[in-house]
């Protein structure tokens, strides 16, 4: 299990946010840490721990007013540490060379891919076509309905028809190099992961996976290696003592290369 730290940029600022709570209009969330540093702060950080394949996360639509200055402090983050870090958040075919020659190592893609929500083969062609089979991770954040786990779009807000099992992975594992899975439902909360979630990815046995979502104390660590049989990458966000958690950066580190 490796640490991958994350970058969430929200009109502009840094931020750790409820996920269930983000929404476009108004550009709104609950947030649970805004922090004073800007984003080439965090990048500078991750490098010196020679921590590789973090997530820059933008939070802001592209037709959000508060898009350019959220694009540009992602931007300043790659560029402190190229090749170290992922770019996510509106990435479509037409500007993934922009964040990639901008330092990053991949692009992380989840809405232009399942738009509508069915899984656009079309889309999925044209974003490895753009970015390479090697620099594409895709984002299947979820949350659950009834005892499924269902695909989420344009900012965890819209439900996909699309059911995240073992057989979608092996599908998708065809086009890309890594998946990013946020528990949305839990995501910012730091109260516990998605148990069910967790062994069924960590059953899964393909390309690298990291999970996302309720991690708030290092038992909830030890049941993602646990439950996710040590094979699943782990995001710390909003209990990491970075973001005002409780949780030390440098012993999270220390756990997670165990």
């Amino acid at each position: 299990m490796k640490f991958r730290p994350c970058i969430d940029i929200h009109n502009g600022k840094v931020k750790q946010i409820v996920g269930g709570t983000l929404k476009d209009k108004g550009d709104m969330a609950a947030e649970n840490f805004v922090s004073e540093q800007d984003a080439s702060y965090y990048a500078k950080l991750y490098q010196s721990s020679g921590i590789y394949g973090g997530h820059v996360i933008l939070l802001n639509p592209v037709s959000s007013p508060y898009y350019e200055i959220t694009r540009l402090q992602a931007v300043k983050a790659l560029r402190t540490y190229p090749g170290g870090l992922q770019a996510g958040g509106g990435i479509t075919d037409k500007n993934a060379a922009d964040f990639l020659n901008a330092g990053a190592s991949h692009v992380i893609v989840t809405s232009f891919v399942f738009k509508d929500g069915i899984l656009n083969y079309e889309n999925l062609e044209k974003i490895k076509a753009a970015a390479g089979k090697s620099h594409l991770v895709l984002d299947l954040s979820c949350r659950k309905k009834g005892d499924d786990y269902y695909i989420v779009t344009d900012r965890w807000q819209k439900f996909t028809k699309i059911i995240l099992t073992s057989k979608v992975l092996d599908n998708l594992a065809e086009y890309c190099d890594e998946f990013l899975v946020h528990a949305v439902d839990v995501e910012g909360k730091a109260n516990g992961i998605e148990i069910k979630l967790a062994k069924m990815l960590g059953n899964w046995q393909g390309i690298p996976i990291t999970y996302a979502g309720g991690i708030g104390n290092f038992a909830d660590l030890e049941n993602l290696r646990k439950f996710g049989e040590n094979r699943l990458d782990a995001t710390v966000g909003s209990a990491l003592d970075l973001f005002g958690g409780s949780m030390p950066y440098l012993k999270v580190l220390e756990i997670c290369d165990r």
